[in-house]
């Protein structure tokens, strides 16, 4: 937990003091606050032939962003969100046909450049960096299972790059979103035998469709 308090602490500085140089830069025009919400697609990338795309898991993501116009047509959108990822995985047993989903919860800070290509349309694209707050595994087809998973034995920070386009109908606006992920998920271990293994050997994926609405 004490990690964890560091870490949004130092968010917390971050935009603050993002929001401090962009207002001392642009005082004539006016910084957005809101929120926002959406449904995440995610998957696992894997060079492993049991991850595939159609191992898709389904979530959800929530949290707050502001957008710190630099000019007319471009601004930075920092945001702070809780989302999910993962994958859902099937395979054959003993005991028979079993899936299985493999879930991890993320505190999440995309910093993205926002291009008003019209009025009413935009492009983003930017990176984020994520902490891993919580993960478990659950089972279901002979054998029903949920089982908590060690965050230790993962690892915590994920960071990876992020495009996607919305549409605005103030105070409303949708839009579409693609993360790919630039680090792997599991640690490396040792196998016992003088060799390593990394379980999971594999990156987030997520395509992720929102509602947000502005809040000033």
């Amino acid at each position: 937990m004490k990690i964890q308090s560091n870490f949004l602490c130092a968010l917390t500085l971050f935009l603050t003091a993002s929001f401090g140089m962009l207002h001392a830069q642009n005082d004539n025009v006016t910084t957005e606050f809101g929120v926002k919400g959406g449904f995440n697609m995610s998957n696992f990338l894997s060079d492993n032939d049991e991850v595939t795309d159609e191992n898709i898991l389904y979530g959800f993501n929530a949290g707050v962003y502001a957008t710190l116009p630099i000019s007319d047509f471009v601004a930075i959108q920092p945001e702070v969100l809780f989302t999910t990822r993962g994958s859902e995985l099937e395979y054959n047993s003993d005991l028979g046909d079993q899936k299985a989903k493999f879930k991890l919860n993320y505190i999440e800070v995309p910093l993205l450049v926002r291009v008003n290509i019209t009025k009413n349309f935009n492009l983003q694209a930017g990176g984020y960096a994520s902490y891993l707050v919580s993960s478990k595994v659950t089972g279901e087809g002979t054998v029903d299972f949920e089982e908590p998973v060690d965050t230790d034995d993962l690892n915590k920070f994920d960071a990876g790059i992020v495009a996607g386009v919305g549409v605005d109908f103030s105070p409303i606006s949708i839009g579409v979103r693609y993360n790919y992920g630039l680090t792997t998920i599991g640690k490396e271990r040792n196998d016992g035998f003088g060799g390593t293994y990394t379980f999971p050997d594999a990156k987030n994926s997520n395509l992720s469709v929102y509602l947000s609405y502005k809040l000033n």
